[in-house]
């Protein structure tokens, strides 16, 4: 091996978190493990739960966060859905209200006669009509006639000419 090149290399232990050591070779001289061949779920054949640095606990605590906010999502949902509710019941009641009263100014008659005495329909009056004024009228009668120009007679049509066959054009050859 050439020197200079690579680590130094250590004859040391490991110390299991079970309580187990052994010795073994390294470039770190101490070395502590979590899980050894003594105590592994998968050479012992039982379920040991270890829990490094929680684990366990970081997870709790994001599934508890994700759980309150979706929490919190719906709960915003069903208030936003009611208050929507809310309106349109009040614009319904409101619409429904204003057609009432139109209903009921339409049965109310308007002036109560007395008793025993019958009135009559007067018709309302309707206001006169604008006279209309022609302007148009009175503007042609001011202008001078205009003397008509003599019309030019119109030439005969010639009949169309038949398409002739003309026979193509040699080539000339070189």
């Amino acid at each position: 091996m050439k020197e200079g090149v690579h680590p130094k290399y250590f004859t040391t232990t490991a110390h299991c978190a079970c309580g187990a050591t052994y010795e073994v070779g390294s470039t770190q001289e101490n070395i502590r493990v979590d899980i050894c061949s003594k105590c592994h779920p998968l050479f012992t054949g039982t379920v040991k739960l270890i829990d490094t640095e929680g684990r366990v606990e970081k997870f709790k605590k994001k599934f508890e966060k994700a759980a309150e906010k979706e929490k919190m999502r719906k709960e915003t949902a069903e208030r936003a859905k009611k208050e929507i509710e809310a309106r349109a019941k009040k614009e319904r009641e409101e619409k429904e209200k204003s057609v009432m009263e139109k209903i009921q100014a339409m049965r109310k008659p308007k002036t109560k006669p007395a008793p025993g005495k019958v009135e009559e329909a007067k018709p309302e009056p309707q206001p006169k009509p604008e006279p209309k004024v022609e302007i148009k009228a009175k503007v042609k009668a001011e202008k001078k006639p205009k003397a008509k120009k003599a019309a030019k007679p119109k030439a005969a049509k010639k009949p169309a000419k038949k398409a002739s066959k003309k026979k193509p054009a040699k080539k000339k050859s070189k």
